[in-house]
């Protein structure tokens, strides 16, 4: 499968916003993947960000990760996941221009999985819903030297991957979300919050869902 990966620079309502595209020939889908919090350096480099958006490539998706607000080439300063979730919806619009009105798969990652429950309200809201979502270390919560999120309900069939040893999103933090939402967690035993050594995990889970 032939796969083009390019740099972008697109207008956003904060300024420019820097993204990789990786787009196989007539993609199946839209990937949306969002970084974690740009003031602990989360970049849409990061690891897990980069293993989500391989993962979906090999599913035939074309893959978008931006880079947040004040993070490498793009603008503007951090705003708690307010305007990230414009910035998230502004990426979409390009994405479908570029690729057509695909289904879209929404994945995130810590501080930026939380800004994907924002990106799906907002998209249900407007009755267009996303195809469905990827958490990982999804921030919730109060999450220590950060803050207190209030993460957005989700569809039963979202993807929910959490680490057993993260000490920077209490698992029980996540527990307590999901919970009253009657949604499952794939707990992987021994990953801390950024999946070292583990992330083959979050590729295969991911895969075993689609595919079925």
């Amino acid at each position: 499968m032939k796969v083009i990966e390019e740099k972008l620079l697109i207008d956003g309502p904060a300024g420019k916003i820097e993204l990789i595209m990786e787009r196989p020939d007539a993609p199946r889908g839209i990937a949306l993947v969002a970084h974690p919090h740009p003031i602990g350096g989360g970049a849409n480099t990061n690891k897990v960000a980069y293993t989500l958006a391989k993962t979906f490539v090999a599913l035939g998706y074309a893959a978008f990760r931006p880079n947040f607000r004040s993070v490498g080439l793009s603008e503007g300063e951090h705003d708690e996941g307010i305007g990230e979730t414009d910035d998230l919806l502004v990426v979409l619009d390009e994405a479908k221009r570029r690729c057509g009105d695909l289904p879209v798969a929404l994945a995130g990652f810590s501080f930026g999985a939380y800004c994907q429950t924002r990106v799906a309200k907002r998209l249900a809201d407007t009755g267009h819903p996303a195809q469905r979502l990827v958490l990982v270390g999804t921030a919730a919560g109060y999450v220590e030297n950060s803050r207190q999120y209030d993460t957005e309900a989700v569809p039963h069939d979202t993807i929910v991957i959490h680490g057993s040893a993260d000490d920077t999103v209490p698992l029980d933090n996540v527990f307590a979300w999901a919970q009253p939402l009657d949604l499952p967690v794939v707990v992987v035993p021994g990953a801390d919050h950024f999946f070292h050594r583990r992330l083959h995990h979050i590729r295969d889970i991911v895969t075993r869902a689609w595919r079925h």
